[in-house]
């Protein structure tokens, strides 16, 4: 199928970018283009212009200062999941985006064009959430809590940019989810942490509004930060989505037994099918 006609910029600056975007009111960025060209080529989205985020070195690469992990926005998923800098400050976010996509998916998405577009079922929106994390934008500092609104829905308003996401270094962290053999996003996954007495858990795959954080589990682990606190959670089924891979039922067992397994195996990020 065709695609509607479009113009492809590669600007050399991220003023340049913010430029274009501005001068074009039909115009969208380009990242990794997992979501916004398969759109394109099912005729779904009709951008005047393209303009490639991929391009700008300043948007890219990993550095840890003062026990803050930062990772630049157009960093692609292969460069987190094999730098030594991450291995070593947050074990389980190298290993959870190594999880993501196949080899191909690894060396083009980009952290940014992910949690921008944050699918229902994609594995970073967790990781952000789960670890507290903080959206930085060409504007503003955003709060992890304050970012994702809904499906694919984010307080990213038009133009604005993520320039890059700074992670808080937890004392553990730990991901597991069950994905789909064919797509390999997640059907349900979970991601927690504890810092210092709190503890942080977020589920992604699973809810019916997006990635959320699961505070009753939360609650449990900051009294015991182990898997054997899960058994006395719960998870209401009427939060998770039901289609194909599973009903609302199942994907609330789903959510526990992941959970639980996220935290069996501390340090690491385990994924099923």
């Amino acid at each position: 199928m065709v695609m509607y006609p479009t113009r492809y910029h590669r600007p050399k600056s991220l003023e340049e970018a913010l430029k274009l975007h501005s001068d074009n009111e039909e115009a969208s960025y380009l990242s990794g283009g997992h979501t916004l060209l398969p759109a394109l080529k099912q005729r779904l989205a009709r951008p005047s212009d393209l303009i490639d985020l991929a391009v700008l070195p300043d948007l890219r690469g990993i550095k840890l200062e003062k026990n803050v992990l930062s990772i630049g926005a157009t960093t692609t998923h292969a460069e987190v999941a094999t730098s030594l800098v991450v291995r070593k400050a947050i074990p389980a976010l190298a290993g959870m985006v190594g999880s993501i996509g196949d080899r191909h998916v690894r060396n083009r998405g980009t952290i940014g064009g992910s949690v921008a577009n944050n699918d229902p079922a994609a594995d970073y929106p967790s990781a952000v959430l789960g670890l507290g994390a903080t959206v930085i934008t060409d504007r503003r500092r955003i709060a992890a809590d304050d970012f994702f609104v809904a499906l694919y829905e984010t307080t990213l308003e038009p133009g604005e940019i993520i320039t890059r996401i700074d992670f808080p270094v937890p004392d553990q962290a730990g991901y597991a989810k069950f994905r789909s053999a064919a797509s390999r996003y997640a059907v349900a996954a979970v991601f927690v942490a504890k810092f210092g007495s709190a503890a942080r858990a977020a589920v992604t795959g699973a809810g019916s509004a997006g990635v959320f954080r699961l505070r009753d589990l939360e609650e449990a682990l900051t009294r015991d930060f182990g898997p054997a606190v899960v058994a006395q959670c719960k998870v209401d089924p009427a939060m998770m989505m039901e289609d194909l891979a599973g009903s609302s039922e199942y994907r609330a067992n789903l959510v526990l037994v992941m959970a639980r397994r996220a935290l069996q195996h501390l340090g690491e990020a385990c994924s099923y099918k």
